[in-house]
């Protein structure tokens, strides 16, 4: 059996990993999953070829934030991924809920937002890149809390 990884997935990775200054890299689709990791100055990559197809396991670095909001009710995870209510994160980098320490939260959950309100910050290479809502709204979930890294992709907060 043929291992149909793309070599130049793993190549543009790399790139991205050389221009963001970033320390560890992963990318996942449903066939495979790959982790770049800078070590040294050098670039390590290890892949996970799936061959039946069927989804991986999420990466282990990446954390298991819905456990840690307050607006868990119950002990089963929802898995918004792929959800249109979701807000997800526009870029690798950490999550923050407010404009600085003191100031209270953007969003938090019961409160109605309008399209392209700011609902938290993610701070990637000393930048505040203000994440905006894609819908108006009530805010339902919070799925990150400050300070946790987030990746490309990631929901971060769930508007209905």
């Amino acid at each position: 059996m043929s291992n149909p990884l793309d070599t130049k997935i793993i190549s543009r990775l790399a790139e991205i990993l050389d221009k963001t200054n970033l320390t560890e890299l992963e990318y996942e689709d449903e066939s495979c999953r790959i982790s770049l990791v800078r070590n040294n100055g050098g670039v390590v990559s290890t892949a996970q070829y799936t061959p039946s197809l069927q989804p991986v396991a999420a990466p282990v670095s990446a954390p298991n934030v819905a456990s840690n909001t307050t607006e868990v009710a119950t002990n089963t995870e929802e898995d918004y991924t792929n959800s249109p209510n979701a807000v997800k994160s526009p870029m690798v980098g950490v999550v923050y809920l407010s404009a600085d320490p003191k100031s209270p939260n953007y969003v938090k959950v019961g409160d109605s937002v309008a399209e392209g309100d700011t609902v938290c910050l993610v701070e990637a290479m000393k930048t505040f890149n203000p994440v905006k809502a894609h819908k108006g709204g009530k805010v339902v979930k919070i799925l990150v809390e400050a300070g946790d890294p987030v990746e490309y992709g990631e929901p971060l907060v769930v508007i209905e």
